[in-house]
């Protein structure tokens, strides 16, 4: 069996949800989003989870999840560090934060131990996307795994989406929006101004950060931070590297991603208000049998 690591991306902190999603109780025992994420890859063959976080974080996430899940997976601890750069570079006078998602995975590249999958943290994508994106690790290609666009969105406002545009199931673009039910279809509004207003149907794939990788990704990440310092050094305090569009980029360069549509169901914590419906949710599914009441007993 391959090697495989869970990269959980648990730097950021909630603002519109109001605090720390990463670490909010959702389940019966107080179990986060991530311990059913963790579980689950476990159940579907995942070797290592690595955690992505800020270091003054590190003492609570070895307190909390970190010390359920010892003896049940392999764990390390990686942090995204605005000076973690590449070698021979200076950080420009002025910047306060770091270099985006893309920038943090190249920070645990030292903890990747073979293909990877990628996910956040407060993201809760269900169990069988995580067999899903374990067969697509298997395949030593790009992937993200797809959802509905309709039904990952909030009734409670705007939220952005990386929209899918693919034919055979191999990606062609993905173009990062913000998203409303408008009636039977889905408004999307680009995020890049010069990209006109759009509408898709309701099961339009949509990624949901929620990807599989080999590790020349890294080495692609690399490349592109090396390239922003060399040649474009008046943009360096609001440069970021953003896994989508290192993404997209990689797709005009001929690199096949892989479209991989799930049956699970996507919840998040956007708002408050999303809080109780994820609870019912995980409830039913324990009532189903797909998790245990209590995940780690």
């Amino acid at each position: 069996m391959k090697d495989k690591t869970l990269v959980i991306l648990a730097a950021g902190m909630g603002s519109r949800f109001g605090g720390m999603k990463q670490t909010f109780p959702v389940g019966p025992n107080d179990e986060f989003i991530m311990d059913y994420s963790i579980f689950s890859a476990i159940r579907y063959g995942f070797t290592k989870v690595v955690f992505i976080i800020r270091e003054e974080y590190l003492d609570l996430f070895k307190s909390t999840i970190g010390k359920r899940i010892e003896g049940k997976i392999k764990v390390g601890y990686a942090f995204q560090k605005l000076d973690a750069i590449p070698e021979g570079f200076e950080v420009p006078v002025g910047r306060e934060k770091p270099w985006g998602t893309a920038h943090a995975i190249w920070c645990a590249k030292d903890q990747i131990e073979g293909n990877f999958g990628v996910i956040t943290a407060d993201d809760f994508y269900g169990d069988e996307a995580y067999k899903d994106l374990s067969k697509a690790l298997e395949e030593d290609c790009y992937s993200v795994i797809g959802y509905h666009v309709a039904d990952t969105l909030s009734p409670n406002g705007a939220v952005k989406r990386g929209v899918i545009k693919s034919r055979d199931g191999i990606i062609s673009e993905i173009v990062e929006s913000s998203c409303v039910l408008d009636g039977d279809m889905v408004r999307c509004t680009p995020l890049d101004p010069n990209k006109e207003e759009f509408v898709v149907p309701k099961e339009t794939s949509c990624s949901m950060l929620m990807n599989g990788f080999t590790t020349d990704i890294i080495d692609k990440i690399g490349n592109t931070m090396k390239d922003a310092f060399i040649n474009h050094k008046d943009e360096l305090n609001t440069f970021e590297m953003l896994l989508p569009d290192i993404m997209d980029e990689s797709i005009k360069e001929g690199k096949i991603i892989k479209d991989i549509p799930t049956n699970s169901i996507w919840l998040g914590m956007t708002y408050k208000e999303d809080v109780d419906a994820l609870k019912e949710f995980i409830n039913n599914e324990i009532d189903k049998g797909v998790y245990p009441s209590n995940l780690w007993n």
